[in-house]
């Protein structure tokens, strides 16, 4: 590891072709999904966190945007189709290299089911939220600033970190 000419971060670089390997933060990115005042959460099937309450979101893949990966993971891990209204939240996640990015989204129906990455998928009332239960920070500070946006019926565009000392 050193610091290539003009950079100013310590970066693997190959002896041989002096190929410099960006090792670079991962794209989280899925919907908060609504259906007639409802937010759709599904219980996770898989680690981390299985067993617990999340929004329908995941990695995004190469050729896609992030738009293009919110949707697929809300059909992967809900069997629903949503339609985004609008980008919502991005949450910067440094000790683990991520960045989350949700979108307010509507459901056209109420057509949702588990699926091989989450064991259940339900529709709760704002109040009925199982906060105790949710698998990720992020998704606890996007449904946050989801409740405070409801109370006024104006939806923002939120950015907030995680920072947590790892030293």
């Amino acid at each position: 590891m050193e610091i290539p000419e003009g950079d100013n971060r310590k970066r693997a670089i190959c002896p041989n072709c002096e190929f410099i390997d960006y090792d670079n933060p991962r794209m989280i990115t899925g919907t908060l999904p609504l259906f007639q005042g409802k937010v759709l959460l599904c219980k996770r099937n898989i680690e981390p966190r299985k067993g617990y309450w999340t929004l329908p979101a995941g990695f995004m893949e190469n050729s896609e945007t992030t738009l293009e990966g919110a949707l697929r993971e809300t059909l992967e891990e809900s069997g629903s189709v949503a339609i985004a209204k609008q980008p919502f939240s991005m949450i910067s996640i440094p000790h683990v290299n991520q960045v989350h990015i949700y979108y307010l989204a509507e459901l056209q129906k109420a057509d949702f089911h588990p699926t091989s990455e989450s064991s259940e998928v339900e529709l709760f009332e704002l109040a009925d939220i199982p906060w105790d239960e949710m698998a990720f920070s992020s998704v606890t500070k996007t449904l946050e600033f989801f409740i405070e946006d409801h109370k006024s019926g104006q939806y923002g565009f939120h950015e907030d970190n995680i920072i947590v000392n790892t030293q």
